[in-house]
């Protein structure tokens, strides 16, 4: 029997496009049908029970961890998938909510080995694809949640034909390698829309939603939009989450959802919010049993860490994986907005796939002080080098070796009324967690055995 440290190199091992480079984003590198005929090989196991497919810039993984809590609420057996984890592999595939377990990954990854074997040309992300959906079907889930990798198109979940397929906002990411336009992006997500299955659109820039209406017309795919079929009212907000009311176009004096509780802070995430019922509501026209009364339960239960996620309260001690210009926009907005702070003291590190110097242009104006570090991560940029892009932009930050150096620093200086605030990857955002549970005598985070990635 493998252990599941030995598992997890057997899958780590291959192509891996998620931390090293990533190859254009073409039919000769990212082919579904090697997906499609290892899956064969399994029994076709992404056909044994419905899904919801959700691709998107910013909020897939808010909208697929919204869609699964309602989905569980409504008492149904679930299995969601998403990427990248924070702490451990585990958490990428879960079952009711729940990380699957070790045992598990070892001894299915045993099962699979001759499989991978015969197939070297099989990357990271289709192997961990693959097994997600194999062990939901011997699991014998009643409905699967599955975020999209990246792209969509040729991103290894397209094998799924699911219920609904759901676009979350498109903005500019991985320019390198799905285009470097917003209407080149959209049409690497729109290719989750399949013939004559309903499809439920974020509100889009006009050159995304143009190509999203397209593809679904071609595809005689209906489509719902929020902003035009859907729409939320913010009723008010503190630290623990807002309030909210979601309901149909001409429907606003007497709303569907009349007060919605959502334990996750950002204007963005009222959106997912809407996103996420408007999808439940397709699957309810579809004839899944899902109450309002359930919506309304697995909403207010939803965790989805990392994003915008409280740590501390004096000083306010937030984390946020923001890695783009759109995102990293919509975070300072949103921190303004919901956080009663007086300065913000700035932990940033990133990719050098993630344009830091952009990242760092939109994040220096509103930042009283600056500390910049980097993460365990093969393409992690050093603190110097981005300390020499600060100073390019005309400014100055103080750089520390690792993020638990940067966040000590960080609470020895903060006042009560300041904001601690880190972001610019989940990479920087899993050692900021894992950092402030040392700090503050909490457990440590599961984890998984050095080495293997």
């Amino acid at each position: 029997m493998l252990t599941y440290r030995e598992a997890l190199l057997t899958i780590f091992q291959r192509a891996d496009f998620e931390r090293g480079d990533r190859p254009p984003y073409s039919e000769r590198v990212y082919r579904l049908s090697r997906v499609e005929e290892l899956l064969q090989q399994l029994g076709d196991p992404h056909r044994a029970y419905p899904s919801v497919h959700i691709a998107g810039t910013k909020g897939k993984g808010s909208v697929t961890a919204m869609v699964d809590a309602i989905l569980r609420a409504a008492g149904l057996r679930t299995g969601m998938y998403t990427s990248p984890h924070l702490h451990t592999f585990r958490e990428r595939i879960r079952l009711d909510g729940e990380p699957i377990p070790e045992e598990d990954v070892a001894r299915l990854v045993e099962r699979m080995q001759p499989i991978l074997d015969a197939r070297p040309e099989v990357t990271v992300f289709e192997i961990m694809t693959a097994l997600a959906m194999w062990y939901y079907a011997q699991e014998r889930i009643e409905y699967g949640v599955f975020e999209v990798g990246m792209g969509g198109r040729l991103d290894a979940t397209n094998v799924l034909r699911p219920m609904v397929s759901v676009i979350t906002s498109i903005s500019k990411d991985h320019t390198k390698v799905l285009g470097d336009t917003i209407e080149a992006i959209a049409r690497e997500k729109a290719g989750i829309i399949k013939h004559g299955v309903p499809v439920v659109s974020a509100p889009q820039r006009p050159e995304a939603l143009g190509v999203i209406e397209e593809t679904s017309g071609e595809r005689e795919a209906p489509l719902t939009l929020v902003t035009r079929d859907w729409h939320w009212r913010l009723l008010g907000s503190d630290l623990d989450g807002q309030r909210l009311t979601v309901y149909r176009r001409g429907h606003e004096a007497r709303p569907e959802y009349p007060e919605l509780h959502i334990p996750l802070l950002g204007t963005h995430q009222l959106e997912n919010a809407c996103v996420a019922v408007a999808a439940v509501e397709s699957l309810r026209e579809q004839g899944v049993s899902v109450t309002r009364e359930a919506v309304a339960r697995g909403l207010a239960r939803v965790l989805w860490p990392g994003r915008m996620e409280l740590l501390g309260r004096v000083p306010l001690v937030m984390v946020d994986g923001a890695h783009n210009p759109y995102s990293m926009r919509q975070l300072l907005a949103s921190a303004r907005r919901y956080l009663p702070y007086r300065r913000l003291h700035a932990i940033f590190g990133a990719g050098y796939t993630h344009v830091p110097d952009e990242l760092l242009a939109i994040l220096l104006p509103k930042a009283d002080c600056l500390y910049v570090t980097q993460a365990h991560h093969p393409k992690a940029a050093p603190p110097a080098e981005l300390q020499a892009m600060v100073s390019a932009l005309g400014s100055e930050a103080h750089p520390c070796a690792h993020v638990g150096e940067a966040l000590s620093q960080a609470m020895d200086v903060a006042a009560e009324d300041d904001l601690i605030l880190v972001t610019g990857s989940l990479f920087i955002v899993a050692e900021a967690r894992s950092a402030w549970a040392a700090m503050e005598g909490l457990p440590p985070y599961p984890s998984d055995p050095p080495g293997v990635y």
